[in-house]
């Protein structure tokens, strides 16, 4: 089986040899047994329609180490996206969050988390619904700026411009003062990133970055994505159907199945050597390379 097709790298990026992209020039890979976050038995139930409790995720145990890049992969309805949403506590109305435990950076924070906000930030698959339309860029930058970084209203408009400029948006003036209707796909999400690291995060969490954006704009979005995690020793936790985005940047990979984690484990491993066979239907129904023959006809 060949790993899926991987959109070329963007400007400023770099393959290695295993073909993911990254920054021109990346830190020392974290200590082995260095995790920020460890989830055991981690449970979520929803409301459901004609009564009762629906459960969506079902004992997911998981460790996400400390400067890697870990892919969330899996078919619609896994609970890839639920996931995400537990870590940041934003689930739906009525909808309940258990755990046996959870140690963050070393401490147990298990009888805490209920109320202790984790270290996280979020960016949505679609920008467009989480912006407000009727509020500009600049606003909603400086809104989470003086939110997290405790600072006025001039120092925040500094640090949402600062933002911007991290993450490669060349007029970060203009955009500060566009509404997001009026940016493209790709600068709405650049903008979305921008909000995100204004949290000071050390977890980012992606949620579909690159689905609604065309195969040259993935490619620049996910090449900027492996960059700021090198840049502000980030761990991202990045959730996608692209098994080929989980080639190009990730580090390791958990797969989902019906609300529960099947398999994890370094991308490379995972993909040559596949344990579960859900994990084996899912690469051996990815697009493959074509053949010379294919590609000439």
């Amino acid at each position: 089986m060949t790993v899926p097709t991987t959109p070329p790298p963007a400007a400023g990026a770099s393959r290695g040899a295993s073909g993911r992209v990254g920054p021109a020039a990346t830190p020392p890979p974290a200590e082995p047994g260095d995790v920020l976050l460890s989830v055991e038995g981690l449970d979520v139930d929803l409301a459901g329609r004609t009564g009762g409790r629906v459960r969506v995720l079902e004992d997911v145990s998981f460790e996400v180490p400390r400067g890697r890049v870990v892919g969330i992969v899996g078919e619609s309805g896994s609970g890839k996206t639920m996931l995400l949403r537990a870590l940041m506590d934003i689930l739906p109305d009525g909808a309940t969050r258990d755990w046996r435990r959870v140690v963050l950076d070393g401490r147990n924070i298990t009888s805490a988390a209920s109320r202790e906000r984790l270290p996280a930030a979020m960016v949505f698959q679609d920008p467009m619904t989480s912006f407000n339309p009727l509020v500009r860029i600049g606003a909603h930058l400086v809104e989470v700026a003086q939110r997290f970084q405790r600072v006025g209203r001039r120092q925040a408009t500094a640090l949402a411009r600062e933002a911007l400029v991290a993450v490669r948006i060349p007029d970060p003036d203009r955009v500060l003062s566009r509404y997001p209707h009026e940016l493209s796909g790709g600068m709405r999400q650049r903008a979305m990133i921008a909000m995100a690291l204004l949290a000071r995060p050390e977890l980012l969490l992606a949620d579909e970055p690159t689905t609604a954006l065309d195969a040259t704009i993935q490619a620049q979005i996910l090449a900027l994505l492996r960059t700021l995690q090198a840049e502000r020793s980030l761990t991202v936790l990045i959730v996608t159907h692209d098994l080929a985005v989980v080639a190009a940047v990730c580090d390791d990979v958990l797969v989902m199945k019906d609300g529960r984690i099947v398999e994890s484990g370094d991308v490379d491993r995972v993909f040559r050597e596949p344990r579960h066979p859900y994990t084996k239907e899912l690469l051996d129904a990815a697009p493959t390379e074509p053949s010379p023959e294919e590609a000439d006809a």
